[in-house]
């Protein structure tokens, strides 16, 4: 269960909370010492969180299963002392890189390429940790440890497109979205909201990361490693 957890873990949850689950560079708060894993057993309330969401945590599809693996994998560290608890590895480059090509030829290549928009990728990140989330999701997680600064990679903002009746049509970055209203930034700087009557007006959103979300939940830990000990080997 600790071993298919860590796998879930890696994909879903350490961007925010940590690869030690003591809280990441996306400001998700440490799970070992918090009040729903302290009184959890076997993901029993941790299920409820993950499936619904809470704050600026979006919902998962999991399963129970799961579930109960990543529960199991976050109740494997130990509740210590700082220097104690922590099980971090000296370098998270453990992967291999030419498997990691073969992967990011296969997958990544589509959309990106090594010797354009991703020249000197990882040479931007003074940590491979941070270059790593980074990959994953452009823009996401601060450096990690002092003075490791914020990260380099600003992503483009989500876009939306409203057609009105008529035929109108009114873009602009997307602020807000819910079943009745959407709020954008038109190019002029102006702020507009919109209201919403089920899908009246059509409303299409644009998000630069969507690819890189979907590939999310397909990446196994042996992948995330691969791909970042080949990105880290272009330095």
């Amino acid at each position: 269960m600790i071993e298919r957890g860590k796998a879930l873990y890696s994909v879903h949850c350490s961007f925010c909370h940590g690869s030690d689950a003591r809280g990441g560079g996306e400001g998700g708060p440490s799970l070992i010492r918090s009040d729903v894993m302290l009184n959890d057993q076997k993901g029993e309330l941790l299920a409820p969180v993950v499936l619904n969401g809470r704050g600026g945590m979006p919902k998962f599809s999991l399963t129970t299963e799961q579930i109960s693996d990543i529960a199991a994998f976050v109740h494997s560290f130990r509740v210590s002392g700082y220097d104690a608890a922590r099980n971090r590895p000296a370098t998270i480059v453990v992967g291999e890189a030419k498997a990691g090509e073969a992967y990011f030829n296969a997958t990544c290549a589509k959309c990106h390429s090594v010797t354009g928009d991703l020249k000197g990728f990882a040479a931007k990140f003074r940590d491979p940790r941070t270059m790593q989330q980074n990959w994953l999701i452009p823009g996401g997680g601060a450096g990690f440890g002092p003075g490791a600064g914020p990260s380099p990679i600003t992503p483009k903002p989500v876009t939306v497109t409203v057609t009105l009746a008529g035929g109108k049509i009114v873009e602009g970055t997307l602020k807000r979205i819910d079943d009745f209203l959407v709020t954008l930034t038109e190019a002029d700087g102006a702020t507009r909201t919109i209201r919403r009557n089920g899908d009246t007006p059509k409303v299409e959103i644009h998000d630069p990361l969507e690819p890189h979300k979907k590939l999310l939940g397909s990446y196994t830990d042996k992948d995330i490693h691969n791909v970042t000990a080949y990105l880290e080997s272009l330095k």
